[in-house]
């Protein structure tokens, strides 16, 4: 067969955190459920996390005549971490997390060698592989980044890093702080952004990842036109920089039940059949993502909350379920769980994709991870936004601000899993819970995005169409 009459091969390179690899499973199923040949590069623990929904996806396209995704296993550096520690959720101190970077640079071998011995028309790379647009470069193939958040997000991080407008503002952690050149009148408050001049590294490194995003042949984003217009067009025409968006590719997952994880909770049905029993949109639900961790303070008002709220809820309290619960658990709260009537929780990986999509779901308290908004948004659910770090101020802005689909809990300070949080009364969560159970406004916002999200994977719709443009780019490109 001649080269140009193969089917364009795209290789799929995600960080590895299951934030990162979950949605690249997604996408590589999107892509080859249209004809392209996918590869996903990655390491033992990082395979087995998405391999079950490569298999079912790759189970869909029998007959069709797609491709069956290929994941690409190299081993994971030795850096003296503990065996099997290969993913971000598994770092537990700043000397593992300096040890697990070190291990990603590291990659650059096996991603080289690949290249060298594969025909590949395209790099999908996770922006966090910085280096990968000069690797790719090197082998005459396109680097298209990916760095996994909002456009709206990623716009904001591009004026923090091009302006540095902490360096003038007042000291003061409540001051206001405007993000220049954005569409709209952007304002964070002081201590809800990353400090430069406290965290040199974090800085210098995200200064490494935009430029390397900006030499890079486009990007690619896990959103749709509808929900971030001006966003698209100040990418495309205010910075230049060519952008296609493909999402929501969770739409494109062919086994939501068990998406990222090979170890699903043995609550997981038990939670499913417990929603079955509740009527429509009263419950609600409460993850936090696969890094974010709670003190044990924290953990005692968010308890509180939920029996304050008088809400029905599940909470997934994966990231937290090593705590001794005596630690945090009010008095009575362990009677109203046992009891079932109002509560279910689930200790582990939950199905949340299954959960948000659930009649019964009427709220998701989040910490704003892009990954968990745009499974919201998808479900037509809306949102208690509570950011902890990363991309997560920004996201609660566009969610709050610019979609108005979601409640702000309040809070302040930027601070990874790893640093002490402010916290936050559960008076304070309940209140916020009950506003956006009572908002009617609110909650048809969410339905109406919803619905444009389902249609805009479908045939002619908006992600539909862009991922036709980028294959065509790429099939000109080859022919050239």
């Amino acid at each position: 067969m001649a080269v140009h009459d193969e089917p364009l091969h795209i290789l799929f390179f995600p960080f590895l955190a299951s934030g990162h690899l979950i949605p690249i499973a997604d996408m590589a199923a999107l892509f080859a459920g249209r004809g392209v040949r996918c590869t996903i590069l990655t390491t033992p623990v990082n395979a087995a996390i998405i391999r079950s929904a490569v298999h079912r996806a790759n189970d869909s396209f029998a007959g069709t005549g797609s491709p069956a995704i290929d994941i690409a296993v190299v081993p994971f550096p030795d850096v003296g971490l503990p065996p099997g520690v290969e993913n971000g959720t598994a770092i537990a101190s700043q000397d593992d997390r300096d040890k697990f970077y070190i291990a990603a640079e590291l990659l650059r071998e096996p991603f080289d060698r690949f290249l060298a011995d594969h025909r590949t028309d395209a790099v999908v790379s996770d922006s966090f592989f910085h280096w990968s647009v000069d690797a790719a470069a090197e082998r005459g193939v396109p680097r298209i980044a990916f760095l996994g958040t909002s456009m709206f997000a990623r716009s904001c991080s591009d004026s923090m890093l091009r302006h540095n407008p902490l360096e003038n503002a007042p000291d003061d952690p409540e001051a206001l702080v405007l993000l220049p050149g954005l569409p709209h009148r952007v304002e964070l408050k002081r201590s809800q952004m990353m400090d430069p001049a406290k965290k040199p590294w974090h800085w210098g490194f995200l200064n490494s990842v935009n430029a390397a995003d900006q030499r890079s042949f486009g990007e690619v984003f896990n959103s749709y036109h509808e929900l971030e217009p001006d966003y698209v067009e100040h990418f495309r025409k205010t910075l230049g920089r060519r952008v296609w968006l493909v999402g929501p590719v969770a739409l494109a997952s062919k086994d939501i039940a068990v998406r990222g994880t090979d170890a699903p909770s043995p609550e997981a049905d038990s939670c499913l059949r417990w929603l079955d029993a509740k009527p429509a949109g009263s419950v609600v639900y409460f993850s936090f993502g696969t890094l974010s961790k709670f003190a044990p303070a924290e953990l005692h008002q968010l308890a509180r909350a939920l029996d304050l709220s008088g809400v029905n809820f599940v909470w997934v309290i994966g990231a937290a379920a090593g705590q001794d619960s005596a630690e945090w658990m009010p008095e009575g709260f362990a009677e109203l769980i046992a009891c079932g009537d109002r509560g279910f929780m689930v200790r582990g990986w939950a199905p949340q994709m299954l959960i948000l999509n659930h009649a019964a779901l009427g709220g998701f308290v989040t910490h704003c991870g892009w990954n968990s908004v745009l499974e919201a948004v998808s479900a037509g659910v809306p949102m208690v936004t509570w950011p902890r770090y990363a991309d997560q101020f920004n996201n609660e802005k566009l969610v709050v601000e610019l979609l108005k689909v979601g409640v702000s809990i309040g809070a302040n300070d930027y601070a990874s899993g790893m640093e002490a949080h402010e916290v936050i009364a559960g008076e304070v969560i309940a209140e916020s819970i009950q506003r956006l159970m009572e908002s009617d406004a609110i909650q048809k916002k969410a339905k109406d995005l919803g619905v444009k999200a389902r249609s805009a994977v479908e045939k002619g719709g908006s992600s539909y169409d862009d991922v036709g443009r980028l294959m065509d780019v790429l099939s000109a490109r080859r022919g050239s």
